[in-house]
């Protein structure tokens, strides 16, 4: 007679990969799939030492309907993405999203407002905000005497 080995957590971690490829198929809000924390549109922050840069992914949104504003700590971006499709026929499968989407996000550091510059190109937004005159480091010349 064969054994197996049973480990009971298998069963647990097996629940949970299936229930991640359900709401996978179903999506979230919008149909929205896989972003992490469901959030859209997916960004990236980085620290590029003087600046805080961000970029985001917003394919077929039209640059002039994107909002942004920063104040302090934080970034909120919003816009809308239209439907170009809409009218064309019937969907057998719509995992884009469309219409309005808001997102405000904290930032680790304080930032220049008056500095901040944005780029848009391939669907890809980069924002880059300059980092508060307090917040940047100050190097102080030692005088030996």
């Amino acid at each position: 007679m064969l054994m197996t080995r049973r480990i009971p957590f298998w069963d647990m971690d097996r629940m949970f990969d299936e229930m991640s490829r359900m709401f996978d198929t179903f999506g979230g809000p919008l149909g929205l799939r896989s972003v992490p924390g469901g959030a859209f549109p997916a960004m990236n922050v980085y620290d590029a030492k003087d600046k805080l840069v961000v970029t985001v992914e917003i394919p077929g949104v039209d640059p002039a309907t994107i909002d942004l504003s920063v104040q302090e700590n934080s970034l909120t971006l919003s816009g809308k993405r239209s439907d170009t499709e809409n009218g064309k026929g019937r969907y057998y499968r719509k995992e884009r999203p469309t219409g309005e989407f808001h997102r405000t996000i904290t930032l680790n550091e304080k930032v220049d407002p008056a500095g901040v510059a944005a780029s848009y190109k391939d669907g890809i937004l980069r924002i880059e905000m300059p980092k508060a005159q307090a917040v940047k480091p100050r190097t102080i010349a030692i005088k030996a005497e």
